[in-house]
């Protein structure tokens, strides 16, 4: 028999960390994000578009240059077109109109071609994002989610990539118009008049201090607003998923009251961003009118000199008019702005996350295992398990689990016995030291090796929607019907599914709300045969089952055991019966080992529960 030994003391009693370790500084909502993130990851959305984006920002240059021709065609029309009319001669007059006809179809198709191209880049670019998003959680280690909702994780590939789609759709747009404006208006008014034109110029200081200032108290405000978005979608989420308990518990006012909390300082915090938007708005209207009203005075009064032409005043103040009129719209941009940019570097947080069981640089394959015991030997080395900010779980320990043997784990809640199993699956890497499977470290398997190799069975027995057969074939996706069918009969579960109004292609819905826990855990089960592993954890598989589930669950797991190499953490001692070997723990530290029978005869903790619950059942 093989022994552990436990070393030093444990400075914790905690289990695994199936919660969140309560003094880890894991900031639940914003993440850290390392300097240079956003504008990196701007950079890879769109550099494999680089020609589509070249060729947009080419339509709109080419589209504002085809506009501001307009007012110089006025010009033209007022000082010299007209007085040719006097003269009878017609032709600058009708080739001003057919050039500003012309003008108009060209800017309006140039127009057309921008948004198509603009709106193309943007969807692919979004498209990406949110498939980065979803690939990136998917790969982040079982730590994290432990500590970072679904809820963000929703709001994060929802309402932040939503914020996005808005600045990539209109706000962009906004923003080079108003810039290629003030560069051809600038230079057109310089040309035309030098004093009107730097006059005009030099109106942009105060509305370039008003933006500054605006794109300061805004972004603070648009990233407390975005937080508070995502605590009202965490509460909506987590509220759905525990409705049964809601129910249950009769927490629907609690929740009403906790709901109506968030939704008020949501509410608040899109009121604070609004009231920044107004008092940008007025006090841009405020510098460009009052710019506009000297302008004019002053240019009607050097008409009136003879320094300067009507035809050229006029353009002057219809140049005017479309410089500033954009100022509002550069507001609604930088609106739109501050909210993307406060989603993009929350979703630029999320993706400079790494996973803490990151993939070996060089991954190895497990060697050919017998065929007449499938099972593989399980060592832990010199094992030690520590939350990341110190919290010891399980002390320093040895432990060898030989091929094919069945090892029930047993202890109260917080143990540690979730915790050991999770490291055999590598859900988490030990803090020290190695657990080998047939003498390789788990950390250098690659994924399908290891996935391959050890399974885990939970008390939850999680189903996705679709039908009973997709479920099972979870375990082996090249499986065929037959083998799936076959897998179902050895544990037991082919009479129930064949019961199901439409057998193995019955749906199971939401998480497999249409069968009972007994039958969602014996389809777990036959996924687990079906992907023939060499290593089964079942982590309190029975627990919440009743007692005729329970021995249906006991019957398939005997057949999925057979032969293989098999960690059972259990709370119910009929499980334990099925095992090989016992270990007990308490506070992470392995305190019996030895068979059933061994245990059962001596004087220790596991000899005393099953005393007592030998006593339950009589």
């Amino acid at each position: 028999m093989t022994t552990t030994t436990p070393s030093a003391p444990t400075t914790s009693s905690g289990g695994g960390p199936d919660p969140a370790d309560p003094g880890d500084p894991f900031d639940r909502d914003v993440l850290p994000t390392p300097p240079g993130a956003t504008a990196a990851l701007l950079r890879s959305l769109l550099s494999p578009m680089k020609a589509r984006v070249a060729l947009t920002a080419l339509l709109l240059l080419l589209q504002q240059a085809a506009v501001q021709v307009g007012p110089l065609l006025v010009a033209y029309a007022i000082d010299s077109a007209v007085p040719a009319v006097r003269d009878h001669r017609h032709g600058p007059l009708i080739a001003v109109a057919v050039g500003y006809l012309l003008c108009a179809l060209l800017s309006g198709g140039l127009q057309f071609a921008f948004i198509e191209a603009s709106a193309r880049v943007s969807q692919d670019a979004l498209l990406e994002l949110r498939g980065r998003i979803f690939r990136h959680a998917q790969a982040l280690s079982i730590d994290f989610h432990e500590r970072y909702t679904s809820g963000r994780l929703i709001s994060r590939s929802t309402t932040d990539v939503e914020s996005l789609r808005e600045l990539l759709a209109e706000g962009l747009q906004e923003l080079v118009t108003v810039v290629l404006s003030f560069v051809y208006i600038s230079a057109l008014l310089l040309w035309l008049d030098l004093g009107l034109g730097a006059v005009a110029v030099a109106s942009f200081v105060p509305l370039y201090l008003l933006v500054r200032l605006y794109r300061q108290r805004a972004g603070r405000v648009y990233r407390v607003r975005s937080t508070a978005i995502a605590a009202v979608i965490v509460k909506f989420v987590e509220t759905m998923n525990g409705i049964r308990p809601v129910r249950a518990f009769r927490r629907e006012a609690a929740n009403d009251a906790e709901f109506a909390v968030l939704n008020a300082r949501h509410e608040r915090t899109n009121g604070d961003a609004l009231l920044e938007m107004a008092r940008y708005v007025v006090g841009s209207r405020l510098v460009a009118n009052t710019a506009i009203a000297g302008i004019v005075l002053w240019g009607a009064h050097r008409v009136a000199t003879g320094s300067l032409e009507l035809g050229v005043l006029a353009a002057a103040v219809l140049y005017l008019r479309r410089l500033y009129d954009p100022i509002d719209r550069l507001g609604m941009f930088l609106n739109s702005y501050q909210s993307a940019a406060a989603s993009l570097e929350k979703i630029a947080g999320l993706l400079a996350q790494t996973p803490s069981v990151p993939e070996p640089s060089a991954p190895r394959e497990l060697p050919p295992g017998r065929e007449e015991l499938p099972g593989r030997e399980v060592v832990f080395a010199g094992v030690r398990f520590a939350y990341r900010t110190g919290g010891e779980v399980l002390p320093r320990f040895d432990l060898t689990l030989p091929a094919g043997q069945t090892v029930a784990v047993v202890g109260a809640t917080g143990a540690g016995k979730s915790t050991l199993a999770k490291l055999l699956a590598r859900f988490y890497d030990p803090s020290e030291g190695r657990v080998l499977l047939d003498g390789v470290d788990v950390r250098e398997l690659s994924t399908r090796a290891l996935r391959r190799g050890v399974v885990m069975v939970t008390q939850e027995a999680f189903l996705f929607s679709g039908t009973v057969a997709d479920n099972i074939a979870i375990g082996d996706p090249d499986a065929s019907r037959e083998e799936i069918e076959r897998a179902a009969k050895a544990i037991g579960a082919h009479e129930f599914i064949s019961a199901l109004p439409d057998g193995y292609d019955t749906d199971v819905r939401k998480r497999g709300g249409r069968i009972s826990a007994g039958q969602r855990q014996l389809v777990a089960f036959a996924r687990a045969l079906l992907a023939d592993p060499a290593v089964l954890i079942l982590d309190e598989a029975t627990s919440s089952l009743d007692v005729p589930g329970e021995r249906a669950v006991q019957r398939a797991m005997s057949t999925v055991l057979r032969g293989r190499t098999a960690v059972v953490i259990a709370h119910r001692l009929s499980t334990v019966e099925i095992a090989d070997r016992v270990l007990v723990m308490e506070g992470g530290r392995i305190v019996e080992d030895g068979s059933p029978a061994e245990l059962i005869a001596g004087s220790g903790d596991f000899a005393d529960l099953h005393r007592a619950w030998r006593d339950s059942l009589s």
